[in-house]
């Protein structure tokens, strides 16, 4: 581990599931639940296979990349991140946990990634994208939350038109989003030649309807599809199901 120097409102986290930590600013948007379970659901699509590299599309301060370092043996993992403050957060981040080797962050848009990463292709991308519609309940002025939740400087389009661009053919995109968004979420990889092979709903409890899915696609694949069980967040008393304590290596 180096040494880094902070700055006002940021504060190192240390990550349950890797060894690794993480910088974030407590005014900003700190990464949820969301990114775990698509980085182990990334993991779990990958298994035993080799991949040499992982692309994150709006990385944050770089939560999925650190996750992604813990888990797979990828020697070039690439986090791309549009917001100058998140960049730099997790550019330090990478230099906390002496990854500058494995993990490399491009302050950048992700509509310009062929021209930042021109004829680079990868194994596996994977996005926590924005998932609310451009400026969907927005009331006040744009702040760095709402950025990262809603549909501003990208959407859903250009998050999978990256992804085609960037991943090598019959490479694997993970996402998670909202399952109300699953009809637009189909037909726009459709429109880039990808197809859904898994995907699987998390209720944030047994009584509550999905709130969230995971998706895997592959670029020029046949079409089949996987629906995995339902994950469950919570078990009755808000503790955490055993899926989830597994996911988090706490059982």
């Amino acid at each position: 581990m180096q040494n880094v120097i902070l700055k006002e409102n940021e504060r190192i986290d240390k990550l349950h599931v890797a060894e690794y930590k993480i910088i974030q600013d407590t005014k900003r948007f700190c990464f949820g639940i969301d990114a775990v379970l698509i980085s182990d659901y990334a993991r779990k699509g990958i298994g035993n296979k080799k991949i040499d590299s992982i692309v994150d599309l709006g990385t944050g301060t770089g939560i999925i990349p650190f996750l992604m370092a813990s888990c797979t043996t990828a020697s070039n993992i690439t986090g791309i991140e549009i917001q100058k403050d998140s960049a730099d957060m997790a550019s330090r981040s990478v230099i906390l946990n002496s990854l500058e080797k494995r993990v490399h962050i491009l302050n950048a848009d992700i509509k310009d990634t062929d021209k930042i990463l021109p004829g680079f292709k990868t194994d596996i991308v994977i996005s926590n994208p924005p998932y609310m519609i451009a400026d969907h309940g927005v009331k006040n002025d744009i702040t760095y939350k709402t950025i990262a939740r809603h549909e501003i400087l990208c959407n859903l389009d250009d998050i999978v038109k990256a992804a085609f661009h960037l991943l090598k053919p019959n490479g694997s995109f993970y996402m998670i989003h909202r399952p109300f968004r699953l009809p637009e979420i189909w037909e726009v990889l459709k429109k880039y030649k990808f197809e859904m092979k898994k995907m699987q709903l998390v209720q944030p409890s047994i009584d509550k309807e999905a709130n969230m899915v995971l998706i895997e696609a592959k670029k020029d694949a046949k079409a089949r599809l996987t629906v995995d069980k339902t994950l469950i967040v919570y078990e009755s008393k808000g503790e955490y199901s055993p899926e989830i304590k597994k996911i988090y290596g706490r059982e």
